[in-house]
């Protein structure tokens, strides 16, 4: 499969094409996990902290990327929730233990074993990629791939900012990103 390769830190003021265009092999779906076939994938400024250094990829080469959406095209052993031919989408949050405290409460984010889509595992920006299923959300049929991408993280971001805050009614409330 076809996929775009960070295959090292590197200053972008000294390299303005830091992805190499690559062919690699195409993943195999493992237990609880899905293959996905992508459509799209977003550009967050995570990627230039992952490509400059600030947030480290946990390999090299891998494969950025955490706003993709496609189609499941296989499940692996164990899967329940989704289907070959459902449209999903992929977050930053690659997997959580979905144990501790913080999983519990919502916060997998924090999880002491939380990787990330593109930084720890490889992520969307190939034409293939494998997630747990836990971590795979349906898109709304009436959302078109290119309107849900961005939604897997700055719309993430902000409607949890605002869960979190709770805001009551006639309070101002402000997100800057």
């Amino acid at each position: 499969m076809k996929a775009m390769l960070l295959k090292k830190v590197v200053d972008m003021d000294q390299d303005s094409q830091p992805l190499v265009f690559a062919e690699v092999p195409k993943p195999e779906p493992g237990e609880k996990e899905i293959l996905i076939k992508l459509n799209v994938c977003g550009v967050c400024h995570t990627e230039i902290d992952e490509i400059e250094g600030r947030a480290m990829p946990a390999f090299f080469p891998i494969i950025p990327g955490h706003q993709g959406v496609g189609i499941v095209e296989n499940c692996g052993s164990g899967c329940r929730k989704l289907r070959p031919g459902d449209r999903v989408g992929v977050a930053w949050i690659y997997s959580a233990c979905g144990k501790c405290h913080f999983c519990a409460s919502g916060l997998e984010n924090l999880c002491e074993n939380f990787r990330a889509t593109g930084r720890d595992a490889n992520g969307a920006y190939a034409e293939y990629m494998c997630i747990g299923e836990d971590f795979a959300v349906r898109i709304p049929e009436a959302l078109s791939d290119v309107h849900a991408a961005p939604l897997l993280c700055a719309g993430a971001i902000g409607y949890r900012s605002v869960r979190l805050a709770a805001p009551k009614d006639g309070e101002n409330f402000g997100l800057m990103g």
